[in-house]
């Protein structure tokens, strides 16, 4: 039988995870029985042993960064984070959007990193994987928690997000904007209305998200429009409305990511293409291995943030371009901040002559 969308929701199936030992075997009948029933979101806290990872990845801009979060609510089918949920037994397609992972401990962990005698201040970026503002933030308030201790002792950071939700934190990136000690990237792959609710189905609009960037704009907050990702036959015709929209609600930098299919996440994406675009599937398909190397993902350094070929060069000139003729700058999406300002834990009291 054929799996079929769920409403809300980005994948079509609970594929199994590339570590499952016994693969479950369903019948018919219980496979209509589990398709029908709507996924329900589960969040669970998870209690966090480090709070800091570390990365010497080449193609992106930080080395360190922090995820609140395990599993996104927002559901984007691409998500390259999806195989993570693999390590936990669960499923990278609808178990990776409806089983939430928060960590509440994590203010007190970046705290106790932060103590250490030997630890060295560079930028941190919240949001690397799953998104810090997804649905489960306005409760938990983690991404909160985390910048109150990045304002109170002057460390800089740097969020990606694609929820509005953000703009509840205004007071406080405002306040780290004017020591130049915080930078916003803003996800926006499109503007069709229909493509996102399948695409990415719990995220805000694409209008909603304009204003999010002209109210962090407004506050002084250096903000970037970040085009992840560039499908092809999919939403590469919008490059120039996204940059040009995005430089008129006020963004300064602009960076695009060409789709990425790790692990499952092929499997998954083929999956959602052959349910929503069967029209176009196949093409689709060819264009992404025309753009690696033959191959549905190529992983090198240096080639899997924009693929390689006439296809990817094209869509890198087109970009560029683009953003010549806008005003913005697309050699990075987030500006070098200052590290000068970082106040340990507890150095005031030592400080102290008493």
């Amino acid at each position: 039988m054929h799996n079929r969308p769920h409403k809300g929701r980005g994948a079509i199936s609970r594929r199994e995870g590339r570590f499952a030992a016994r693969p479950v075997e369903y019948s018919e009948q219980e496979l209509s029985r589990r398709q029908a029933r709507q996924p329900e979101t589960i969040l669970t806290a998870m209690r966090a042993r480090k709070i800091i990872s570390h990365n010497s990845s080449p193609d992106v801009p930080f080395d360190r960064s922090i995820n609140p979060y395990q599993g996104c609510e927002h559901g984007c089918i691409y998500c390259y984070a999806r195989p993570s949920h693999s390590y936990l037994d669960l499923s990278p397609g609808l178990d990776f959007e409806t089983r939430i992972f928060y960590k509440p401990n994590a203010a007190s962990r970046l705290l106790e990193e932060w103590e250490k005698a030997g630890y060295e201040c560079k930028p941190i970026t919240i949001g690397a994987n799953t998104d810090p503002y997804q649905p489960a933030e306005k409760s938990t308030k983690i991404t909160r928690q985390l910048l109150e201790l990045f304002d109170r002792h002057a460390h800089p950071v740097s969020l990606i997000t694609k929820g509005t939700l953000i703009m509840r934190d205004i007071d406080l990136l405002a306040r780290l904007a004017e020591r130049r000690l915080c930078s916003v990237a803003i996800s926006l792959p499109t503007f069709d209305a229909a493509l996102k609710r399948i695409m990415e189905p719990r995220v805000p609009s694409a209008e909603a998200r304009l204003k999010a960037i002209r109210a962090l704009t407004d506050n002084g907050v250096p903000t970037s429009v970040l085009l992840a990702p560039v499908i092809p036959a999919i939403n590469d015709a919008e490059i120039e409305k996204v940059l040009e929209t995005a430089a008129g609600a006020g963004a300064r930098n602009a960076h695009y990511i060409f789709l990425r299919l790790p692990y499952e996440v092929k499997a998954l994406f083929v999956e959602w293409l052959e349910t929503h675009f069967p029209d176009r599937a196949d093409r689709v398909m060819s264009l992404i291995r025309q753009s690696g190397n033959g191959r549905d993902y190529d992983n090198r350094f240096g080639v899997r943030q924009t693929g390689r070929g006439p296809y990817a060069d094209m869509l890198g000139k087109r970009f560029r371009a683009a953003c010549r003729r806008h005003g913005l700058a697309p050699e990075r999406y987030q500006p070098q901040l200052d590290c000068t300002q970082f106040q340990r834990p507890g150095h005031q009291q030592l400080g102290l002559n008493l």
